[in-house]
């Protein structure tokens, strides 16, 4: 499930902001981005990130901004600098060489930049993680505003599919008169009325009504919808178990389409094979 959560706290001069942003994945994909002085609370803010986060790839950025009076970084040692570029000087004017890039060779040596780890306190980590806490329940409550509007979309294809489904149910048993009188009109007029032995006709007609019979599927098909509903109405994370319901809601279309005989009910089946479609493209943001 897609999801954006962003937080910042400035105290002492320093600002800290975490950003948490997610695309949809079957399973938790993370990627931590932290500054080097925190490097130790890594796995700490791994298993805080598992706990609240399920499902997506999730790419999580922690900054640190300090003012300039706080900065640490390079420091050059002038003197140790001027007494290494004064002996290339002189031995470049003995060799007669280029003495265009002393100073980029210089600044290469040992010792002559040197550079101050940067330290934290635990003062600074108390804020960095209310400011990473924040950030997290940021990002929940857009996952939970989205997940909203995907329901309301999963409950509107779910009725859409009713809505075809209960067409169908008018429509079902039209068939058998037609495939009688289209049966009788046949072998009129390439038997002849008198050689139609009916009683063999009525076997072989009770027969094929038979397998073209979809009482069990409209069954099957209405427990699944309103197992879905139910199960889309809990407050569990059942984003696997929707998808595995979705897959015998196909299964019960696809065998009604397949006994259906029938222009009209053809048409309705492919009408729900297109609302399960969009219901499964959705199921891919439902943690």
């Amino acid at each position: 499930m897609t999801g954006f959560g962003l937080a910042s706290t400035d105290q002492d001069n320093t600002k800290f902001a975490v950003e948490i942003k997610s695309l949809n994945s079957k399973f938790l994909e993370l990627n931590l981005k932290l500054p080097r002085a925190f490097a130790d609370k890594e796995l700490l803010l791994r298993n805080i990130c598992s706990k609240d986060i399920e499902r997506g790839k999730v790419n999580v950025s922690i900054s640190i901004e300090r003012s300039e009076e706080n900065l640490k970084g390079a420091t050059i040692n002038a003197a140790l600098l001027s007494k290494y570029y004064k002996q290339l000087e002189a031995i470049n004017v003995d060799l007669g060489a280029n003495s265009n890039n002393l100073l980029q060779a210089v600044l290469s040596f040992p010792d002559v930049i040197s550079y101050t780890e940067e330290v934290v306190n635990e003062g600074e980590w108390d804020v960095l993680q209310t400011t990473f806490q924040a950030a997290l329940k940021s990002f929940n409550q857009f996952r939970e505003t989205e997940g909203a509007v995907l329901k309301e979309d999963l409950e509107l294809r779910i009725q859409n599919i009713l809505s075809f489904f209960r067409q169908v149910e008018e429509l079902a048993p039209l068939r058998i008169p037609q495939i009688r009188a289209r049966l009788n009109q046949f072998l009129e007029e390439h038997a002849g009325k008198i050689n139609v032995d009916q009683n063999r006709l009525e076997q072989e007609l009770i027969y094929y009504i038979d397998k073209l019979d979809i009482t069990e599927e409209k069954i099957r098909l209405q427990s699944h919808c309103n197992y879905f509903i139910e199960t889309l109405k809990s407050k569990d994370a059942n984003g696997k178990k929707l998808g595995f319901i979705s897959q015998e809601i196909g299964r019960e279309i696809n065998t009604m389409g397949a006994k259906a005989n029938d222009a009209q009910i053809q048409q309705l089946v492919v009408g729900m094979k297109e609302e399960l479609e969009k219901i499964k493209e959705q199921l891919l943001n439902v943690i």
